[in-house]
């Protein structure tokens, strides 16, 4: 499995406790950054980033990171085909992959303690999609974006 992360100025302490803990796993990681936490940079470039590795399959899935984890979400959601979830619990995470087969993650540094957002990124990692009714909810999402890029 190889995940994409990237993040603004007020993820990035989180996305460096996700990525290390993805690798002792032995996860591939790609970081797309923002590779550090003082200058104030904009979430939009980096939810994008991320959210066109996933798309291009560049990567299998995206972990984004920004204070509250929603402008960056809102962002990276714009890429057609990305299902970006913003999760503060670990069932919205687990059923964020198994009832909308979400391709990203997104987290609130300022929203979550260190140890419940790796809960969270282990419970969305190794959460399958059901398929079954749920690939038509997730067909129908598709849809409505498609009717909507054209």
């Amino acid at each position: 499995m190889k995940i994409g992360l990237g993040c603004d100025h007020g993820g990035y302490n989180l996305k460096l406790e996700i990525i290390k803990h993805l690798q002792s796993k032995g996860i591939e990681c790609v970081d797309y950054g923002t590779n550090n936490d003082l200058d104030s940079v904009d979430y939009p470039i980096y939810g994008e980033s991320v959210a066109n590795a996933v798309v291009n399959k560049d990567v299998d899935y995206g972990i984004v990171c920004c204070g509250t984890g929603i402008g960056i979400s809102l962002a990276a959601n714009k890429v057609p085909g990305i299902r970006c979830a913003v999760v503060s619990d670990v069932f919205s995470a687990k059923m964020s992959k198994a009832h909308n087969n979400a391709n990203m993650l997104s987290l609130g540094e300022r929203v979550l303690g260190k140890g419940l957002a790796l809960e969270i990124v282990d419970a969305w990692i190794n959460t399958e999609f059901e398929g079954d009714r749920h690939s038509r909810r997730v067909d129908m999402i598709n849809k409505i974006e498609e009717k909507h890029n054209k």
